[in-house]
Parts: C-alpha cells; structure tokens; sequence
C-alpha cells in the first residue's frame, strides 16, 4: 500500500510541474493584459484561500507559535518572495527564461537540506551543479546579448528558485504536525497579510475593466484555483510523503511545456543556445538529484 502511494505522488507531482509549467505563460499573458505582478499574485492567492477555507476552515491557529512562525516564513518564502520575483521577472524577460532558471531549486535544495538538516551531499551533487550552473550562464547571455533581454529578470528567476527551496525545506517539520490542507491554507493567508501591508504603501488598483475582460478571467481562475489550491495542496503532500529534495527533483519537468507554450501562445523564440542551456540545466538538475 506504502509503495503504491509512493508511486502516486510521483505522478501526481510530475503532473503538477507540469501544470505549473504552463503557469509562467499564463501570467504572461496577464502581465500583456495590463496587470501588475503583485496584483495576479494577489488575486490569485485571494481566490485560492477562499476555495481552501471553504473546506478547511475548523483549524485556525498552529500548536504553538513556533509552528506559526515556520508557517509565516512559508508564506513569506513560497508566497510573497516567491512570486513577486517570478511575476517581476515574467514582466521583463522571457518566460521561458524564468522557467529554467528556476529549474535550479532542486540543486539550492539539496545544499540547503545540507546547511539546515545536516543530510548529506551525494558524489555526483557537484558535478550536476557544475553542468547546470553552466546551462544558467547560457540562457542568461541568450538573453541579454541575443534576444536583448534585461538580466535583471534572469537573476530575479534565481532568487525565485532559492526562495521556492527555502519553502520545501521550511515545510519538512510542518507535515508531520498538520493536514496538508490546512498548512496550504496557511501559507495563502500570510501571504496575502503580506500583500496587504505592502498595499499601505502601494495602495491597489483595482481595474475592473481588466478584472471582467474573459481572458484575464479565465487565467485567473486557472492560476487561482488549479495553479495555486489544487497544485500547492499535492505538492505539500508530496514533500511530507517524498520528502523535500526529491519532490524538488521533479522541478526539472517543468521547462518543457513552458518552451512549448510560449513558443506557440507568446511566439517567442527558442534559440539554439537556450536549447543548449536548457538541456545543461536539466541534465545538471537531474544528474544533481540523481541516487
């Protein structure tokens, strides 16, 4: 029953890389639309949490506030710092850039796990580091020399990737204490609180005629509702039963279908060199994580 479970979350997992692959297209989209990067992570957390409480809503505060804490710094790590870096970046680089420069998390995960859990570093870590941090100077001067993209969004893709590893590593003690739907819930709620004392500074627009345009709708529903609360809930689950670092091995998955979509949705080109940088960061990640 155990390895049949196992099994599950694999494809289960994959599935949901998958699904986030389309995601930095989507936001694109939304980005081309006239929203702002804070506002589609705002709206698509508003969404999210509300399915999410609809169904889990019994439990409000962790054990002890230790726990609270870790569970700010989730939302904090794989919410606000998380998305504002990628929807940022999304607004001046290529999507498919953004996603395979965050396919790196696996690789910050595992030096992580190492910094924070003491777990060992395989042979082969830093050989496959080596490979993909070579397929990441690639995809960064495809950018900035052949297709003239600003670098900021390529670093910017970076910090997104450490952040999303910080958030695998930080949930590892949650799992075992409570449901994964309510630490989602959780993770949600603190991002939007963080959102809204930005908004104290940086008061929101709300843009109805945006907002009801059926494009930007139907990419929010998707982001908000199968993007955010159906894929958060699998991939926490799947830390708690896979365990961080290879759950955050399956991140490698996620380049393809971003090159595919926003090579037909967004006609963006797919140069011969970040071809080359792809295939060295996937190889790099996946040799990295390899047992």
């Amino acid at each position: 029953m155990f390895k049949n479970k196992v099994l599950l979350f694999h494809l289960l997992t994959a599935v949901t890389v998958i699904i986030w692959g389309t995601t930095f297209v989507s936001t694109k989209v939304l980005l081309q639309h006239g929203l702002g990067p804070i506002e589609i992570m705002f709206y698509r957390f508003i969404l999210a949490y509300v399915c999410l409480f609809l169904f889990s809503h019994k439990r409000i505060w962790a054990n002890n506030w230790k726990d609270e804490g870790l569970l700010i710094l989730s939302g904090l790590t794989g919410g606000t710092f998380y998305f504002i870096a990628e929807n940022t970046a999304l607004g001046i680089t290529q999507a498919s850039n953004v996603a395979l420069l965050v396919c790196t998390t696996p690789i910050f995960t595992a030096l992580l796990a190492r910094w924070i859990y003491k777990e060992p570093l395989r042979k082969n870590m830093l050989f496959g580091s080596l490979i993909a941090l070579i397929g990441v100077g690639l995809v960064v001067f495809s950018g900035s020399i052949i297709l003239q993209i600003n670098p900021l969004g390529d670093f910017l893709s970076i910090v997104a990737a450490l952040m999303w590893a910080f958030y695998c590593l930080v949930l590892k003690p949650l799992g075992g204490r409570y449901s994964t739907a309510f630490i989602t819930r959780k993770v949600f709620f603190y991002s939007i609180v963080s959102l809204i004392i930005y908004f104290c500074f940086d008061p929101l627009i709300v843009k109805m005629d945006i907002l009801l345009h059926p494009t930007v709708c139907l990419n929010l529903l998707f982001l908000g509702v199968v993007a955010s609360m159906l894929c958060f809930i699998i991939w926490n689950a799947a830390v708690k039963v896979l365990g961080p670092s290879q759950t955050a091995n399956y991140i490698y998955v996620q380049p393809i279908s971003t090159l595919v979509l926003s090579s037909i949705i967004l006609s963006e080109v797919i140069t011969t060199t970040s071809l080359v940088g792809a295939l060295c960061i996937i190889g790099g990640v996946y040799l990295a994580e390899k047992h």
